[in-house]
């Protein structure tokens, strides 16, 4: 019996320490699940750090792909798309803004081919001396001729021979309301008439030029009047004013008749002197007024310019007219029509090296 009793103290023991066992090897299974769970949740928690990414979409260079699978990311797909809209309809207005076709281009003017490759769609060339046709083209075709106008302007006030010291205040009646084109001489400012000329002339200032018209001992309207008799007396018989400015299209003519205006103007020492000039600053009460030349040729030492005028409205183009000596001719040379803001200079510039390899 006693074996017997032994062995199932036996049994009953190593029963016990298996139990025990396999209690143990349970515990260490579980903290080793439960640490291995908290490393990982620690690297889940390391790897998304969602400030970073705040802080890179903030900067504008996450993609949408990255800003769809980030929880921040959201802004980035709000930001991106709102400034490729703006871009786009910017691009869309431009396109959209053509510009407007001058009364030559609609007469079909710009499809005449010359010998130089001009774009002006009305020249003419002719030597003052002679009066010799040197290079014309559509130079009977009548047009708009925008501030061309005012060398007729200056032409009846140095007719008049009225006082240049004499001071003139601009007023509401000089203000353009039919193109709504800006001026620096505010409503009250007032100068001589020598200076509104000089600006008329050289900077092709609106108010200037229909305040010597308005100024007129007999009225706008008995300027305006004067300024067609004189074409007439000229022998201008396809040139038209209606305004002392240029402003509106209906101040018309063609390069002919400008081309004898220019030459009649060029006996005018003070309207040589005043278009010609590079630069002038007026007093406007507390202001200086500075002002250039509208015409960049003035400055360029190429050139010996002895009168000019330019023009600009959308119905008529660029124009330019000018009195310049080349290759010891003196030439008067008439551009008008021309559609692009270089054209014009660009034409001078070709048919001035034209003389110079011709004469």
């Amino acid at each position: 019996m006693r074996p017997s009793t032994e062995s199932n103290n036996m049994a009953t023991h190593s029963s016990l320490i298996g139990r025990l066992f396999i209690s143990v090897i349970a515990v260490v299974g579980l903290h080793a699940v439960s640490a291995h769970a908290a490393k990982n949740d620690s690297v889940s928690k390391n790897a998304i750090k969602p400030k970073a990414a705040v802080s890179v979409a903030q900067k504008g260079s996450v993609s949408k792909t990255g800003a769809s699978s980030g929880t921040k990311g959201k802004r980035v797909v709000a930001v991106t798309p709102r400034r490729q809209i703006h871009r786009t309809s910017l691009a869309a207005t431009e396109g959209r803004s053509a510009a407007r076709p001058t009364f030559g281009q609609l007469a079909g003017l710009h499809q005449t081919v010359d010998s130089l490759g001009l774009k002006s769609n009305a020249v003419m060339v002719l030597d003052q001396q002679t009066h010799e046709v040197l290079f014309d083209k559509n130079a009977k075709a009548v047009l708009p001729i925008a501030s061309l106008t005012k060398l007729m302007t200056g032409l009846v006030v140095t007719d008049a021979m009225l006082p240049l010291d004499e001071m003139i205040t601009i007023t509401s009646d000089d203000v353009d309301t039919l193109k709504g084109s800006g001026s620096r001489l505010a409503v009250g400012t007032t100068l001589s008439r020598g200076e509104m000329l000089h600006l008329a002339l050289m900077s092709s200032e609106n108010r200037a030029a229909h305040a010597l018209g308005r100024t007129h001992p007999e009225g706008i309207t008995r300027f305006v009047e004067l300024m067609n008799a004189k074409a007439k007396s000229l022998g201008m018989s396809d040139t038209v004013y209606v305004d002392p400015t240029g402003l509106s299209p209906q101040n018309q003519s063609n390069a002919k008749d400008l081309a004898a205006l220019a030459t009649v103007a060029y006996e005018r020492p003070i309207i040589r002197e005043l278009s010609t000039s590079p630069g002038h600053a007026v007093e406007a009460g507390r202001r200086t007024l500075h002002y250039r030349n509208s015409n960049q040729l003035i400055s360029n030492p190429q050139w010996d310019i002895g009168l000019q005028k330019t023009g600009y409205i959308a119905e008529a183009g660029r124009c330019l007219v000018m009195q310049a000596t080349v290759a010891g001719r003196q030439l008067i040379m008439v551009f008008l029509d021309s559609a692009g803001k270089l054209t014009r200079i660009a034409d001078a510039e070709r048919v001035r090296r034209w003389a110079e390899s011709r004469y």
